[in-house]
């Protein structure tokens, strides 16, 4: 992943805080959290993310002692890099190559690290609807081939989607797909 980028960007860490924050909007996370994580010093990680809070990239609110960061998703350039690293992450490749082609799917959601924003190299996926396990198997191995990621599914029927809901809210997820609803 940090190749691709890594010919853009040329901090590691910047590459790592852009991927946490703009993979997940809903991403929000402090300081020492960071460096915790990224197994990096704090002041490495202040630094980066004081520039990418000064180009307002992120924005800043404390909350008691901590100073929390999130993506500003009203930069100008907020859709663009978002974009980029869900390439670079892959979620495209998983969306064009799985989801569209499922049958009966009516939610896709990523789940666990992948929707935090860390590259674990295992994309957990969930899928909800009536689902050609076989043809999955499939679109799964081809893609993993093509994005260089082990893709691990969850498929489950609507009722034991709504059986799973209290744990998924537990959990961080990400919406990737949805099926249209047709008017009738």
């Amino acid at each position: 992943m940090q190749n691709l980028l890594a010919g853009i960007i040329s901090s590691k860490t910047r590459i790592k805080l852009l991927v946490k924050f703009f993979f997940n909007p809903e991403t929000r996370s402090y300081l020492r959290e960071l460096a915790k994580e990224f197994n990096l010093s704090t002041n490495s990680v202040r630094e980066e993310l004081n520039q990418l809070t000064r180009i307002k990239l992120l924005k800043s609110q404390k909350n008691g002692r901590n100073v929390i960061y999130m993506a500003n998703e009203e930069h100008p350039l907020y859709p663009e890099l978002r974009s980029m690293i869900n390439k670079v992450m892959g979620i495209d490749q998983v969306v064009e190559g799985i989801v569209r082609r499922l049958g009966e799917l009516e939610y896709a959601f990523i789940i666990d690290d992948y929707a935090e924003g860390k590259d674990t190299g295992i994309i957990d996926l969930l899928l909800v609807g009536d689902i050609d396990q076989h043809h999955l198997s499939d679109l799964s191995r081809k893609t993993e081939r093509y994005i260089k990621r082990k893709i691990r599914t969850l498929v489950l029927s609507d009722k034991e989607y709504g059986e799973f809901l209290p744990e998924l809210d537990k959990r961080a997820h990400l919406l990737v797909w949805q099926a249209e609803i047709v008017a009738t």
